[in-house]
């Protein structure tokens, strides 16, 4: 039987206070972290050659379907605005399509030539690395992606949450984080969705940070989409150069990224 399905460690969860149910979920969660760690050497591996290609002028796909499609996506649409990196070099597919997003699409998931069929709609090639995310590491939609890319020299990556899973061995650099069983059993968007979560968050920002998106400890590229992050670039520019907050705010809007900023300060 796979982890994430086997039955949970605690019992008639009905019966549990609701101080009883958080503090239990809770001490589950504190178990996904230390899970995580144990896979930084596999993680380390994917995050290399995500670089290498990317570097190359490649793109990072994210597939899967329910919960980790749309960690996926969440992880992806969050690149832009974080790093400045232009829109369509961090993507993610989910089976179903867009509506999958808010509502589950009724097996899209069983459909093992999907998969490659949404990735061909992007014209994926072999610069670009593709990471099938599942907790169970049996979802049709990915194997068969992971496939066809294999064959077609695509490098390929997954975030999986069970061991000797078959999507695990079929990417070229898997990454398994084993979650355990969850809190109420077989519910994945909890633990597992949690490991994903973090693997996630660990990828893309350590791809983004050896693609020189940061500086120091600082987003210097990221979009000024809202007052929020006006003032943020604002206050790194009081800092770094010194000048009145006025005179930052003015050059900052002026030039667009804390980045273009200081370079243009500077000259």
């Amino acid at each position: 039987m796979k982890t994430t399905e086997s039955d949970s460690k605690y019992t008639h969860l009905e019966k549990m206070s609701i101080t009883e149910l958080l503090k239990n979920i809770n001490k589950e969660d504190k178990t996904v972290p230390l899970a995580v760690e144990k896979a930084i050497p596999q993680i380390e591996k994917l995050v290399k050659i995500i670089v290498t290609q990317m570097k190359k002028g490649g793109r990072l796909f994210y597939m899967g379907a329910g919960t980790s499609g749309r960690l996926g996506i969440i992880d992806a649409s969050e690149c832009p605005p974080t790093y400045g990196i232009e829109q369509g070099k961090v993507i993610g597919v989910i089976a179903g399509g867009d509506t999958a997003i808010r509502k589950a699409v009724e097996f899209a998931e069983d459909d093992e030539t999907q998969g490659w069929k949404d990735l061909q709609s992007y014209k994926v090639t072999n610069k670009d690395v593709v990471i099938g995310i599942a907790a169970s590491g049996s979802t049709p939609y990915v194997i068969g992606a992971l496939k066809a890319c294999n064959a077609k020299k695509i490098a390929t990556g997954c975030v999986v949450c069970n061991t000797n899973s078959v999507v695990a061995k079929t990417a070229k650099y898997p990454v398994e984080v084993i979650s355990g069983s969850e809190f109420v059993t077989g519910s994945t968007r909890m633990k597992a969705g949690t490991a994903q979560k973090l693997t996630l968050n660990m990828i893309s920002t350590s791809v983004m940070i050896k693609l020189g998106r940061v500086k120091g400890n600082k987003m210097v590229d990221m979009q000024l989409s809202n007052n929020k992050l006006v003032k943020r670039g604002t206050n790194m520019l009081v800092k770094e150069l010194g000048l009145d907050y006025n005179l930052a705010q003015k050059l900052l809007l002026k030039h667009g990224s804390v980045r273009k900023a200081v370079v243009a300060f500077k000259k």
